[in-house]
């Protein structure tokens, strides 16, 4: 019986031909380039997609290439502050460009190219086995010139790791941050952003998930005049599974902005993307947009993205905007919701009834509000010290309304 086996040729798509089949058109979702040459980027503008909820006229100074300050130090040990093990973590300093730097995808806009393009090294952390207790990177900013950092997180193969990147002191920033895990690793990453009054920080992280590994990657941002983190992702193989979590907490005339971008590239992979943040005061403003892009090379997908927005106090803008594009039909779901809302009044009431002083029924919503997002996260020291933060910066917007009543009076 003759053998019935025969070699199946899929059609590339050529990218300089727009009839092509299967056509090579550029996502509606992703329509920036890839690249390390600022000089590919236009300048940024409001009429740009990516760029026209972000106050341009406060963070013009990150879109040319600039001489590092060289103030901003960083210092990694583990949670517990002891001393990393060197067989299980192994940190060095590379140029950019060397070694694993740059291998993640390219700069996606142009403050992250001008960022590569200003800095002179990278700071490299690779993880391999099981790493009992999480790894803890301290990012302290030491003043108000301009400064640039490189981060670049490596997981081995079948690596168990948690890694905590915490952001402090007094800085202006312009941060590059590349993740890669490895094939069947289980990694979490955790970045705090607790900046002083006057820090700016524009950041973009660059995150290839590898084929059967599990990533969650959490997001708080609780203080910084400006900051916007900008996140690409995709997938190295099958059965990839991300998690991307994120809270913010916004307080009088700060910006705090926070863009995804998810690559569905490969088979049977799932995402999900989960953000909520507290507005309180005015001219607090927040934004958050998901892209969510799945590709023709990718069936089975399983994605979904959320943002939730609580706005405390009027004068507050929360930006929410979701946007999903399939390219693909044979997908088990995609979906994606947003809101944003006021302050519960009928809740407060409720509480109140059941003899709960005000002050302590408006901490109660807005923990309830973070809450399971919170336990998701994982990281117990960070719930703890998360919470205590929301809880001081409600005290302290009480405190701040009833000076304003009083100076009314």
């Amino acid at each position: 019986m003759a053998s019935n086996n025969t070699e199946i040729t899929i059609p590339v798509a050529d990218p300089n031909d727009p009839y092509a089949v299967p056509a090579a058109m550029p996502s509606s979702a992703d329509r920036e380039p890839r690249s390390f040459d600022v000089n590919d980027f236009a300048v940024p503008e409001r009429k740009q997609d990516d760029w026209r909820y972000t106050p341009l006229d406060r963070i013009g100074e990150f879109f040319d290439v600039f001489k590092p300050s060289g103030e901003t130090t960083i210092a990694i040990s583990y949670a517990d502050g002891t001393a990393v093990d060197e067989k299980h973590v192994a940190v060095s300093q590379c140029a950019l460009g060397e070694g694993v730097s740059g291998t993640v995808s390219k700069p996606s806009d142009r403050a992250a190219a001008v960022e590569w393009n200003s800095g002179r090294t990278a700071t490299v952390i690779e993880l391999s086995g099981e790493i009992a207790q999480p790894v803890l990177v301290n990012v302290i900013g030491s003043g108000d010139d301009l400064d640039a950092l490189h981060l670049v997180i490596s997981t081995a193969d079948e690596a168990h790791a948690d890694v905590i990147v915490e952001h402090h002191g007094l800085a202006r920033l312009a941060e590059g941050v590349e993740i890669v895990t490895g094939k069947n690793s289980h990694v979490s990453t955790t970045f705090v952003q607790e900046w002083e009054k006057g820090s700016k920080h524009v950041g973009n992280q660059r995150i290839h998930v590898g084929e059967g590994a599990s990533l969650r990657h959490s997001v708080v941002t609780l203080g910084g005049d400006v900051v916007r983190i900008r996140m690409d992702q995709d997938f190295g193989g099958e059965q990839g599974d991300l998690n991307m979590l994120g809270i913010y907490f916004v307080d009088p005339g700060e910006h705090i902005e926070h863009r995804t971008m998810v690559v569905h590239n490969h088979p049977e992979c799932k995402s999900r993307v989960v953000y909520k943040g507290a507005l309180d005061g005015k001219d607090a403003h927040s934004t958050w947009v998901g892209n969510a892009l799945i590709a023709p090379t990718a069936p089975g997908t399983d994605s979904y993205e959320l943002n939730r927005n609580l706005v405390l106090t009027p004068g507050a803008i929360a930006d929410s905007e979701p946007n999903l594009e399939i390219e693909n039909g044979n997908i088990i779901g995609a979906g994606h919701a947003s809101s944003v809302g006021r302050f519960d009044d009928e809740e407060l009431f409720y509480l109140q009834s059941r003899g709960i002083p005000e002050t302590e029924a408006r901490k109660l919503v807005v923990r309830g509000f973070f809450g399971e997002l919170v336990e998701e996260i994982g990281v117990p020291f960070i719930a703890e010290h998360l919470m205590n933060v929301i809880d001081r910066r409600l005290a302290r917007g009480e405190s701040d309304a009833m000076k304003a009543v009083l100076e009314d009076k």
